[in-house]
Parts: C-alpha cells; sequence; structure tokens
C-alpha cells in the first residue's frame, strides 16, 4: 500500500515539473550550435537522393545510381564510429575543420564526374571520400547538450528534441534535393549539399565554447572504456536501426523510380516529404507523452507496427494511397528511434556515448546504403514499385532479431528508472 502511495507521489511530482521544450530552448548558449547544426545535418537527408537523381539522369539506371549512392552510405557507416572517437579524444573542431573541407572537395568531384559520364568504378571511387567525411553532427550536438544540461531533467528533452530535429531535416532535405534536382539541375542537389556541408559545418565548429572538453565529459575526468560495439544491447540497437536504415533507402529509390513512371518526377519530393513529415510530427508527439513502459517493450511494439505498415507499401498504386502509406510509416519510425537513442544511456557508459550514437547513426545510413543498392535492381529489373519490397524485408528481419534479443537491452540503470518522455524520470519495472 505504502509503495502505491509513493509511485502515484512521484507521479504527480514529475507530472507537474516536468519541462518542456522551451525551456530547453532558453538555454544559454544552445541557438548557437543549433542552427549551424542543422544547416550541416543535410547530408544525411540530401546526399543519398541527391547522388541517386544525379546519377540516374546520366547512366539511366537506377541500378547504377543506386550502387553509387550505396558505396557513399557504407562509407559514411564505417568512418562515422571512427569519427566519433576522434571527436573525444582530439575535440569537435579538430575533427569537423577537415572533415568538411574533404567532404565539400570530395562532393564536388562526384558531380563533375557523374557530369563527364565517367565509368562507376570511378563514381565508386569518389563516393568513397564522400561519404566517409560526412560529418557526425547529430552525436555531437548531443554531447554538446550534456555538457549544457548534465544533472538536469532537460537532458530527456534534449534527447526528443534531438530526433525530432533529425526528422526535420528529412521533411526539407528530400524536398530541396528534388526541387533543385528537377527544376534547376541534376547536378544541384548535391552542390547544394556540399555547400551547406561546409558553411554549417565551419560555423558549427567556430562555437568553441558549447564543445565538450578533449579529456573530459561533462564536467569530470575521462575514464578509459572498451568499445561501446562490446555492449550486447547496443549491437541488437545496430540491427534494429539497420532496418530503420532500410526503410530511408527503399522509400527514397521506389518514390522516385515511381514518379517518374507515371510522369510527375516533382511528386517525389512531396512524397517523401508527407513520409517525413509523419516522422517529425510522431516524434513531437512521442517526446511530449509521460510513458508509463519500460523501453524495451516500447521498442518492441513501435517496431512490430513500422514492420506492418511497411509491409503494405508494395500494394500501394496511386499516389494518396502511397502518400497515405508513407505518412504512416513515418509515424511508426520516430518512437522506435527516439527509443532506441534513450536506451542508449542506460547500457552504455558516459566515456563511450558520443561512439555509441554514432555507430547507431552509421547503422541507418548503411541500412540506407543497401537498400537503395537493392531496390535500385528491382527497380530495374522488376516492376515499378518493387522496390518497396526492401522496406518490408528489412524491417521484419530486424524486428524477428529485437524480439528474440531483447533481454540485452535491459542495462545497468534501466531496471531502476527509465526516461518517460520529456524531462523525467519515474520508477518503472522492466518487462
Amino acid at each position: 500500500m505504502g509503495s502505491t502511495v509513493t509511485d502515484e507521489s512521484a507521479k504527480t511530482s514529475t507530472a507537474s515539473s516536468r519541462p518542456g521544450y522551451g525551456p530547453l530552448l532558453r538555454t544559454r548558449g544552445a541557438w548557437t550550435f543549433l542552427l549551424p547544426g542543422f544547416a550541416a545535418r543535410q547530408p544525411f537527408a540530401m546526399l543519398t537522393l541527391s547522388i541517386v537523381l544525379l546519377v540516374q539522369h546520366t547512366t539511366g539506371s537506377y541500378g547504377a545510381a543506386g550502387a553509387a549512392a550505396a558505396v557513399t552510405g557504407v562509407s559514411m557507416a564505417l568512418f562515422a564510429p571512427y569519427s566519433g572517437r576522434l571527436a573525444d579524444r582530439y575535440g569537435q573542431r579538430a575533427v569537423l575543420l577537415p572533415g568538411v573541407l574533404v567532404h565539400a572537395l570530395a562532393g564536388l568531384s562526384l558531380t563533375a564526374l557523374a557530369l563527364a559520364h565517367a565509368p562507376l568504378w570511378a563514381l565508386f571511387l569518389a563516393a568513397v571520400p564522400t561519404g566517409a567525411s560526412v560529418p557526425q553532427v547529430g552525436p555531437m550536438v548531443r554531447a554538446r547538450w550534456g555538457v549544457q544540461l548534465q544533472g538536469t531533467p532537460l537532458m530527456a528533452t534534449a534527447a526528443a528534441f534531438e530526433s525530432v530535429t533529425d526528422e526535420l531535416t528529412f521533411v526539407f532535405g528530400p524536398l530541396l534535393a528534388t526541387a533543385l534536382c528537377t527544376a534547376v539541375d541534376p547536378a544541384a542537389g548535391l552542390l547544394t549539399e556540399a555547400g551547406l556541408t561546409l558553411v554549417g559545418g565551419l560555423l558549427f565548429a567556430a562555437q568553441k565554447s558549447t564543445q565538450p572538453q578533449v579529456g573530459a565529459r561533462d564536467g569530470h575526468p575521462r575514464e578509459h572504456h572498451g568499445s561501446a560495439l562490446r555492449v550486447p544491447g547496443v549491437r541488437v540497437l545496430i540491427v534494429t536501426f539497420l532496418g530503420i536504415g532500410s526503410v530511408f533507402g527503399g522509400m527514397q529509390v521506389s518514390l522516385a523510380a515511381f514518379t517518374e513512371s507515371i510522369g510527375e518526377p516533382g511528386l517525389n519530393g512531396v512524397l517523401y516529404g508527407v513520409f517525413a513529415a509523419g516522422n517529425m510530427l510522431s516524434g513531437i508527439v512521442c517526446g511530449a507523452i509521460a510513458w508509463k513502459t519500460a523501453p524495451q517493450r516500447r521498442l518492441v511494439l513501435g517496431y512490430t507496427a513500422l514492420a506492418v505498415a511497411a509491409s503494405a507499401l508494395w500494394t500501394a498504386h496511386s499516389v494518396p494511397l502511397l502518400a497515405a502509406l508513407g505518412l504512416l510509416v513515418g509515424m511508426c519510425i520516430a518512437p522506435s528511434l527516439i527509443t532506441g537513442y534513450t536506451l542508449v544511456d542506460g547500457l552504455v557508459p558516459a566515456g563511450a556515448r558520443t561512439e555509441a550514437f554514432t555507430w547507431l547513426t552509421g547503422a541507418v545510413a548503411l541500412g540506407q546504403a543497401a537498400a537503395v543498392t537493392v531496390a535500385g535492381q528491382l527497380e530495374d529489373r522488376l516492376w515499378d514499385g518493387s522496390g518497396f519490397l526492401v522496406p518490408m524485408g528489412g524491417t521484419v528481419l530486424a524486428l524477428v532479431t529485437l524480439v528474440t534479443l531483447r533481454s540485452r537491452l535491459a542495462g545497468h540503470r534501466q531496471s531502476q528508472e527509465v526516461a518517460r518522455g520529456v524531462g523525467h524520470r519515474t520508477p518503472v519495472t522492466v518487462d
């Protein structure tokens, strides 16, 4: 009886004191890294689609376009964790300054080669540094929030806000890339992406006062930890995020092929924007809910909904139906992403969390890379819309892995407390 009273009191207290997005955005110095960070995040939203549209235009093959984009995505996935480690060891500025310069030059080289109708192997050579040098701004922003908000209830608010911001880039990025590639020039999307990365990355790196100190984290001396990849729960989350990446990649190629097949290529950005808008809106709602269930269970339930929704995409044969299904799929992605990032807090020691975040970001990129390759081949060889089979396969396989190994997601702190949405915690029994 006493435990019940205590639990109810805790719920009342945390609900009444729960901070929202307003106090977070009023944090001193927040906007100095949020705005340039938003611009520097555009590669993840624009890069793959810009490459697909450019290479498909110059080669006439979605298979070749998907392969070039896949090389970029694989390179990004492989180098992202290493970039996170370097940022932890030498500072974000030391990694960003050369990184954005290399990315801009590599993007320009890839554009020139594609326009010159260079052989596919040459595009692959240029795609490797283009992907490897993508700045890992999302994890870096999360690390800066850690410096600003350590020990405050706004930390959970920041986690939800960052996931929403990631999704917001997928609303504007694909729309901008499609508009530039179809209305201006096929190369305009990739050139704009390189420019935004350069300018945004340099401005973000210039904000020295908010970056984590080298050799310390959150104001405390850094302890030596092994790789975050050694944590079993992180490996389960990586597979889960690979499935999410398969949705992004499969949607990008398949929507482009579908809209071209009906003679309306400009609708590609609109349809992908609807998909991304559903992702963003559900992220806002997910972050505002005071969750009562453990994040492990939320992840399984949310991912099941995602797999079911993604499995229906290949049946759509009209723009309205495809838009509705895309919106539904998008609404199922954000809860899984937010919950996955929330679980990292309990699974990984503080000194390895930036690396853990980059592993998850890299997993999405790798899943996206594999998906654009397979979806491109399916679109070339089978029927229009066959590429939508890729999100179905990717999410179903990841769901099987998640359900089978879900017990590994119980971290060293999850049995005592889990994030209940935005800005507060409450005792929860792990299911």
